[in-house]
């Protein structure tokens, strides 16, 4: 079966992960759809250990071939869960092959250079879609078939290698991707997520993120006697937003430039609560972010009143760089495997956060590599066939560099 062949069975199936459901694990019972079926091919395919667990992590590992027990130990993972922000049910993916690198029209919405200029370079290639009403699921069933590729490759092969171990994650898209992840069963010294973007891609930094949340505590009096006593909270929560730099938004930022993102914002004169995620690649100045919140919450505090503003602050990962220079050699390692795929390495921090950044944190360094896909979590999603070919000739590459060490 070909990596396109899995990916177009894999993307039809339903996982989108829920946040309503993010204290359960997984937060949607339909992962296990997935997770099932990838059992039964791991087993298929002749893995070792393969199990679907109560939690919906799918483990198996490649034995290392005779000789090559003492190589170090690599792994692949992927998540099986979709985005919860467009809809990843009844997805029907349009293969187009020899694309001819113009706009592609999907069910009343429009694909086009002028939004996705690497459309261009595209030419020529077998190009997938979802239809136009739901997101393809590139993110990350690319990553999954691409693996299940290599594995299949690898046990049909004779070529020596060293122990080879696979992980498929439920809830990434909402930030539980590690929560129940087996270290220990796992069994690498390394590892690498393959839940990027175009072929060749590596990412080894990311963004340092918090998210900080404001609780206002008002005081509702009648409009007509509020002289000096009223403190509307949600005014309030719209001074907090007016004291931070205006140019710090998603919008106007990129590359190593962090961010204050206002995602919710809600409440009335009495009660209010704005909700924020805070980002930057820098420590030094993420923490200076912080600093700036807690500065505010204490400022209106002062002027409105003891507990007026409440102010809690939740890590959520951090930049997995720190944890990867120490052993910069498996990055070096993925440099070599995709230039001998004939492409050369694209290098770019995520404006984001990754699995791999909190497997780095655990013990696990864990870099992230590209899937060749595009656009993902919307309904312009898409991947070429020879981007996922090209991956899997990169994950062979590294599975050789490695077993040669």
């Amino acid at each position: 079966m070909t990596v396109l062949d899995r990916f177009l069975k894999y993307v039809k199936i339903d996982t989108q992960s829920s946040p309503a459901y993010e204290a359960s694990l997984p937060s949607s019972e339909k992962e296990f759809n997935l997770g099932k079926l990838l059992e039964s091919e791991l087993k298929e395919l002749g893995a070792h250990d393969v199990v679907c667990d109560e939690n919906c992590y799918v483990y198996g590992f490649i034995p290392a071939t005779k000789g090559y027990e003492a190589a170090p130990k690599v792994g692949f993972i992927a998540h099986m869960d979709t985005s919860p922000d467009f809809s990843g049910k009844d997805v029907v993916p349009i293969v187009t092959e020899n694309y001819d690198g113009n706009d592609v029209t999907l069910n009343g919405k429009t694909l086009t250079v002028r939004d996705f200029p690497h459309l261009k370079k595209l030419r020529g290639r077998t190009l997938i879609t979802a239809d136009g009403t739901t997101l393809l699921g590139a993110d990350d069933k690319a990553g999954i078939a691409e693996i299940m590729t290599l594995v299949s490759d690898i046990t049909e092969s004779c070529e020596p290698h060293g122990r080879i171990a696979v992980c498929f994650t439920p809830d990434e898209e909402i930030g539980n991707g590690t929560c129940g992840f087996d270290l220990k069963r796992f069994g690498c010294d390394f590892a690498y997520t393959v839940d990027g973007g175009e072929e060749g891609e590596i990412v080894y930094e990311n963004f340092n993120a918090a998210q900080a949340v404001f609780k206002i505590n008002g005081v509702n009096v009648h409009p007509g006697s509020a002289k000096n006593i009223m403190v509307n909270a949600a005014l309030v929560a719209s001074e907090i937003n007016s004291m931070l730099p205006s140019a710090d938004i998603p919008r106007l930022t990129e590359g190593y430039e962090g961010f204050y993102h206002l995602c919710r914002i809600e409440g009335d004169a009495e009660h209010a609560e704005s909700t924020y995620i805070v980002r930057d690649h820098d420590q030094g100045l993420f923490e200076s972010r912080l600093t700036l919140l807690r500065h505010i919450a204490k400022t209106l505090n002062e002027k409105y009143g003891e507990n007026t503003v409440e102010l809690s602050v939740t890590e959520q990962y951090r930049n997995m760089k720190e944890k990867i220079t120490p052993c910069f050699h498996i990055v070096e390692a993925a440099f070599s495997a995709i230039r001998k795929a004939g492409v050369e390495p694209v290098v770019e921090p995520i404006r984001g956060g990754t699995d791999g950044a909190r497997l780095s944190f655990m013990g696990l360094p864990c870099p992230n590599l590209g899937t060749g896909g595009y656009a993902f979590h919307g309904p312009f999603e898409h991947i070429t066939k020879e981007g996922m070919e090209k991956s899997v000739e990169i994950l062979k590459n590294i599975v050789r560099i490695t077993a040669s060490n």
